[in-house]
């Protein structure tokens, strides 16, 4: 799959991410799989922080990366220009499982901040677009940021390129 354009189009979308490597890494994961990172929200560290630059490697300068003053704006940017392809929220706090869903060829995946997630108002306005990624243990509360996002991004990426 080197070189080529994949059969699909994939968003990331991060509302005010709070620590720089899992940013970072999600770039990384954006370059590698030719996606497209949003950061939307005025997240907690500089997007030149060197941890940033750390995770992404000298991958960072290949995201292709959009900034939103916040997630309504993301909203809106993304109603303008991909109206008719979906969105997804992920969080913990959602009541269906992220192995229901069957996944587009183009849809957005967005990801709440590390320590709160998305808020409660947001899932509720979007409850037929939210699930979680199944925990099989109660010892932990979540998954890591970037962990979350390889795990939705590559089940998406798997469903469309069988």
């Amino acid at each position: 799959m080197e070189n080529q354009k994949p059969p699909f189009h994939y968003h990331l979308v991060l509302v005010e991410p709070e620590i720089p490597p899992n940013t970072g890494n999600a770039g990384r994961l954006c370059v590698a799989t030719q996606s497209t990172l949003h950061i939307a929200g005025t997240p907690g560290f500089s997007l030149d922080d060197k941890d940033v630059r750390r995770a992404g490697l000298d991958y960072w300068k290949h995201v292709d990366l959009k900034r939103h003053e916040s997630f309504e704006k993301w909203l809106e940017w993304w109603g303008a220009g991909h109206g008719s392809s979906p969105f997804f929220l992920l969080s913990k706090k959602a009541k269906k499982s992220l192995f229901d869903v069957k996944f587009p060829k183009e849809a957005a995946f967005v990801f709440g901040k590390e320590t709160l997630g998305l808020p409660e108002s947001l899932l509720d306005r979007y409850a037929e677009q939210s699930y979680n990624i199944p925990m099989f243990s109660p010892l932990i509360r979540s998954l890591n940021l970037s962990n979350a996002v390889s795990i939705v991004l590559y089940e998406a990426i798997r469903q469309n390129t069988r």
